[in-house]
């Protein structure tokens, strides 16, 4: 098929290599504006806008699509379809209805659980058991279009937002080329008027940890904001993010520090702080760690 592919960050790279490999042509891509970034706040191009450069394929990155000279731009490519994958953009009803057989979005939870911009996060946060990928007919609601195909992952204990972002994005990119591949064949499925959940975006004013809070909770913020914005304490005064944790056993008042293990009491329950990160420095394991900063027991973690 002729495909427009639409996306921006890492998770949509790997749908874009998979549409290539499964022999697409793609026509077109459209990403977000490159970025100010790094020291020197020089403009970065986005993940799939470099993959994209980097195969020589035809990248536009319009600010949005209110300009009529951008929308007629879009219909003239002639797409058979769009595919659509963490854009970042609101399309309006011109674009959705440009290609022959509208557009198609990966979606990264089982609709209508988790809606919005954060669903990875909001599912390990909120405790979810499972999740999956949605391949949806897009329309003007935000993630409100019926579903063509949907696979379901577990979710465990030890997955970070790092780790199932990484096992969702592979499951998109095979499940999107499977229905292209039996398009014809699908039945559009309405999403069920009830069990909609909204994924509201992910704000750093989150990220503080509540020790008050008992250790599965506590266990589901560090996990879901893991590695970003990554969850954070103070530990003797110093700023740190906490990237990964396990529960373990013990008590004490909320936020102490329980053995030479980090330890940590919570309001119910204990964790165990596993991979954490120092401003400034590179994520490292607990034993790396305690090397080079120093956690004592009876300390108390703010």
């Amino acid at each position: 098929m002729r495909i427009i592919f639409m996306g921006s960050p890492d998770f949509s790279v790997t749908a874009l290599d998979a549409l290539l490999a499964a022999g697409h042509e793609i026509i077109a891509v459209y990403a977000q504006p490159p970025r100010p970034a790094g020291r020197g706040k020089k403009l970065r191009p986005g993940p799939v806008h470099q993959r994209a450069a980097d195969l020589g394929l035809l990248v536009r990155t319009p600010l949005n699509f209110k300009n009529d000279v951008d929308i007629q731009a879009f219909s003239a490519l002639n797409a058979d379809i769009a595919v659509v994958v963490a854009y970042g953009l609101i399309l309006p009803q011109a674009i959705l209805d440009a290609p022959k057989m509208g557009c198609l979005n990966i979606h990264a939870s089982l609709l209508p659980r988790w809606r919005g911009a954060a669903p990875i996060h909001r599912a390990i946060m909120a405790g979810d058991v499972e999740t999956g990928i949605c391949i949806m007919q897009m329309e003007a609601g935000l993630d409100t279009g019926p579903v063509l195909m949907r696979e379901k992952t577990a979710i465990f204990d030890t997955d970070t937002t790092g780790v199932l972002h990484d096992r969702l994005a592979e499951i998109g990119g095979r499940l999107v080329v499977k229905t292209l591949q039996n398009l014809n064949a699908l039945k559009p499925e309405p999403q069920p008027e009830t069990g909609m959940t909204y994924a509201r975006k992910i704000d750093k004013s989150e990220a503080r940890v509540d020790w008050q809070q008992n250790a599965v909770e506590i266990s589901r913020h560090l996990r879901g904001l893991s590695p970003f914005p990554g969850a954070w304490c103070e530990i003797s005064g110093e700023r740190v993010k906490l990237l990964n944790c396990e529960i373990a056993t013990g008590s004490g008042k909320a936020g102490e520090v329980l053995d030479d293990r980090i330890t940590i009491a919570c309001g119910q329950g204990a964790l165990r702080l596993t991979r954490l990160q120092r401003a400034g420095k590179g994520p490292m394991d607990a034993e790396q760690f305690l090397r080079g900063f120093a956690v004592n027991k009876g300390d108390i973690l703010a």
